[in-house]
């Protein structure tokens, strides 16, 4: 009696092996690695191939990484210079920093970086001239460390009408 109660199960276990080694998942069709694409949060700058005189387009940053510069002359004649101050925005942050590069209309070219803290107000001061066509570019550099142009002008020595 005791055999039976033994065998029975035993032999339970062992068909539902051979069955369970027996039913197999039908072979799977090899499938191609896909690379994840990324879209690009930054709008397309145009780039310059040379380095010209002429203020070019600006490009957009997300508005969570958003800053502005802005660029001005003292009008001194004695001792020109550009300023060019940090203003702030809601990616002060976030940021890692700013590049800036002034033209001037003598053909120096000067740059400078704003790098990490940055503060409403902080300034660099840039040797300029008296004519009008001093170049002023301030690059951001996002989180990601893309540089975004978020200002491109001319720096007039004196404005008459302001």
């Amino acid at each position: 009696m005791m055999l039976r109660l033994v065998i029975g199960p035993a032999l339970i276990l062992v068909l539902i092996l051979a069955v369970a080694g027996c039913i197999q998942p039908a072979p799977l069709s090899p499938v191609s690695p896909v690379s994840p694409t990324m879209t690009p949060f930054l709008a397309p700058v145009q780039t310059e191939s040379i380095d010209s005189v002429t203020p070019g387009p600006t490009g957009v940053m997300p508005d969570y990484w958003a800053v502005e510069a802005q660029a001005q002359s003292n009008g001194q004649a004695i001792k020109p210079e550009i300023t060019v101050t940090f203003r702030g925005g809601m990616g002060m942050d976030l940021i890692q920093g700013l590049n800036i590069k002034i033209t001037r209309s003598d053909g120096v070219v000067e740059t400078g970086q704003m790098i990490q803290p940055l503060s409403v107000g902080e300034s660099l001061t840039f040797d300029a001239t008296t004519g009008y066509q001093d170049r002023v570019e301030v690059w951001a550099i996002s989180p990601v460390g893309d540089e975004v142009k978020i200002l491109d002008q001319y720096v007039p020595f004196r404005s008459y009408n302001t």
